[in-house]
């Protein structure tokens, strides 16, 4: 089984992305249901089974706020992998505190940025305003929608309305 499949909570809130596997095993266990399907279904020992491409849960999943993970990989993904002080996406790819560690920054996704390796070595562990570089974007904390729509991808056009697209 390929695929993707968009898993919604049961107030059609979008909750995340599984593989089609996982799926139908929650649709034959009873704990979601099938809102749409993919043209081509699976094809069982007994019968063909239409292949989910977006599922509803039965019960209502209460989802704590903390929001998305703070990973290397993740700040890379809400950058875009390019380097939030040129704009390149040329070369190894680093992850650099605004405001340095020794200076007060946290590892927050307020600051951490994607920095090439020329940027983050000429920034070293000055301020901003000192190093005399300025952030293309400010960096803000992704939500949940923001990135299964942005860095997942849109996998089904049918996916489109859920992510708040148009369609």
């Amino acid at each position: 089984m390929r695929g993707h499949v968009l898993i919604l909570n049961q107030n059609y809130e979008p909750l995340c992305v599984c593989t089609a596997r996982r799926a139908v095993v929650l649709v034959m266990l009873g704990k979601a249901e099938v809102i749409d399907t993919y043209p081509d279904p699976v094809h069982t020992v007994r019968e063909p089974i239409p292949l989910p491409c977006i599922v509803r849960l039965n019960n209502f999943v209460k989802v704590p706020q903390n929001g998305i993970l703070l990973s290397r990989k993740n700040v890379l993904k809400r950058d875009g992998h390019q380097c939030q002080y040129c704009g390149t996406t040329k070369g190894p790819l680093t992850v650099d505190h605004v405001i340095p560690r020794n200076r007060g920054g946290e590892d927050s996704w307020e600051n951490l940025v994607c920095a090439c390796q020329k940027c983050n070595n000429h920034k070293g562990d000055r301020s901003l305003e000192y190093a005399d570089m300025a952030l293309l974007r400010k960096p803000k904390a992704p939500t949940r929608i923001h990135f299964i729509r942005d860095f997942i991808g849109v996998g089904h056009q049918s996916w489109r309305p859920y992510l708040f697209l148009k369609i």
